[in-house]
């Protein structure tokens, strides 16, 4: 009788592991296996434990309870350079690499190799070659790390990982800041490391990545395992069912209603990005307005033109019928607009603030009490925002810096929303966030439209432009190519516009 053949032994292994932190339980019992030369995607909602997970596997974090194993070894990893030891690397989503050095110092710096007594620049280069050719990057490697576009910096921060001799690769939302061309570069890269004998473990919110990528997909769901696809069983819907353990057959669900009249009138606008440019458009009270392109179209200059932070050079805009030249967010705001920036880091947010005062921000004029900050109306800001959005913290003085993207994200839209703009900017409005918190996002914009606010969103996702927008504005190279009605929309017109196509049909007007 034939023996059944056993099943390999896993390169890494966790098994049960728990982590709590103050007010937040982020693991409980999670276990997941990694094979060698396998590339296994991570997913789940932002809060669902997937940074915690991978900065325990990393050495950046000590479990509290549980085990990992390294060819069926147990291991304690307690710090990063233990992981390295290990062959275990994490590139993270912000790259660690310096700007100011090159190409070679980058991969070995801190292990750089020495003779004699002096740092050995030969050598560095010469190996830094070496990882740089695995990695499919053909650059000098006396390269300036900081003239290098993101993708290459990327690149640069893998082919540092390989220099360390790393078994396990894990990839935190690699691709969040890529151009497509950039993206399938790294799909390349990422292939050729399997092809390699290299493992990986790819953290996305992009379900399609993960479908082109993946050999098997673990799903956590609050700190827990919320279960596993294997190659064959990998789809869009199957993840989303696991991920928020429901069907989201209804995700971008809109309900159709009149619009009222123009609340934004762009006559000629030309941005400073593109001052050769003129664009005219309008959107009206109740309506959602989509904004698309392929990158470098000029999407977010001309909704930072439009809310004043870059003042435009030439044309017009009318605000409910009264002419507005924004030369600052401060007019804008006055005007009744708001902008959620594309970068909720570096421009929605002050990280190091707490929620009660990162919601209440842009009310702090109008709730002023003799010149001093209303306390009272600054915490009944913030618990509006929270309560009114969902937001999951442990409470209004949790730092900011400590929630979930999604989390994040509903502060920056909360702070304004107390404002009760009748203008709605948003900049891809659901990047890096999780798949439940994007539909509650989605439900949020149609809500306000309900209310009669005009929304006006940029997108690099065709199904969120395709499944949110009542017409799209489609640009190409600074200049809008055309536009698009509700029952014209689908990718292949949105498509042909963004690649420079001449507009085929006009807007009913």
């Amino acid at each position: 009788m034939l023996m059944a053949e056993a099943a390999p032994q896993p390169l890494l292994e966790a098994r049960l592991l728990s982590k709590q932190f103050p007010g937040v339980r982020a693991l409980r019992g999670v276990s997941l296996t990694l094979q060698r030369g396998e590339v296994l995607a991570v997913i789940g909602e932002n809060g669902a434990g997937k940074s915690t997970l991978m900065k325990i596997l990393a050495g950046v974090q000590l479990p509290d309870a549980g085990e990992i194993l390294v060819e069926g070894q147990p291991v304690r990893i307690a710090t990063v350079r233990a992981a390295q030891q290990l062959g275990i690397a994490l590139i993270h989503q912000e790259l660690n690499l310096a700007d100011n050095l090159d190409i070679g110092a980058n991969i070995f710096l801190g292990r750089e190799p020495r003779r004699c007594g002096f740092v050995d620049n030969a050598r560095i280069h010469a190996e830094a070659r070496t990882h740089l050719q695995r990695v499919g990057l053909d650059l000098p490697t006396e390269t300036i790390v900081g003239t290098l576009p993101i993708g290459r910096q990327q690149l640069v921060e893998i082919a540092k990982a390989l220099s360390s001799q790393a078994r396990v690769l894990i990839m935190d939302e690699p691709s969040s800041s890529l151009s497509q061309h950039e993206t399938e570069t790294l799909f390349r890269v990422v292939r050729d490391l399997r092809a390699q004998g290299i493992s990986v473990i790819y953290i996305s919110h992009r379900l399609g990545e993960v479908t082109a990528l993946a050999d098997r997909v673990v799903v956590l769901r609050d700190g827990e395992n919320a279960g596993e696809l294997a190659r064959e069983a990998i789809t869009h819907a199957a993840m989303v069912r696991l991920m928020v353990g429901r069907d989201l057959s209804q995700f971008y669900q809109r309900q159709p209603r009149p619009h009222g009249e123009p609340v934004l009138e762009v006559d000629r606008l030309r941005t400073p990005a593109h001052p050769r440019r003129e664009i005219s458009f309008q959107v009206c009270a109740g309506e959602i307005v989509g904004i698309a392109g392929l990158v470098g179209a000029g999407r977010t200059e001309l909704l930072q033109t439009v809310f004043g932070v870059t003042p435009a050079v030439g044309g017009e805009m009318r605000v409910r019928g009264q002419t507005l030249r924004p030369r600052s967010p401060q007019a804008a705001i006055a005007a009744g607009m708001a902008l959620a920036p594309e970068d909720r880091k570096q421009h929605g947010l002050i990280l190091a603030m707490s929620v009660r005062e990162n919601a209440s921000l842009p009310s702090l004029r109008r709730d002023q009490r003799s010149g001093f900050l209303n306390r009272e109306a600054e915490q009944t800001v913030a618990r509006n925002t929270v309560e009114q959005l969902g937001v999951k913290t442990p409470g209004l003085e949790q730092t900011v810096q400590h929630l979930s993207g999604g989390n994040q994200q509903k502060i920056v839209l909360g702070k304004w929303l107390a404002l009760k703009p009748r203008l709605l900017l948003l900049d891809e409005p659901t990047r890096g966030i999780d798949i439940g918190a994007k539909r509650e996002i989605y439900r949020l914009m149609d809500q306000l439209a309900s209310e009669g606010v005009a929304v006006l969103f940029a997108s690099s996702e065709m199904e969120e432009v395709l499944g949110m927008a009542d017409r799209v504005l489609v640009m190409h190279e600074g200049r809008l190519a055309g536009e698009l009605a509700r029952d014209q929309l689908n990718e292949e017109a949105v498509m042909s516009l963004a690649t420079g196509a001449t507009a085929r049909t006009e807007l009913a007007k």
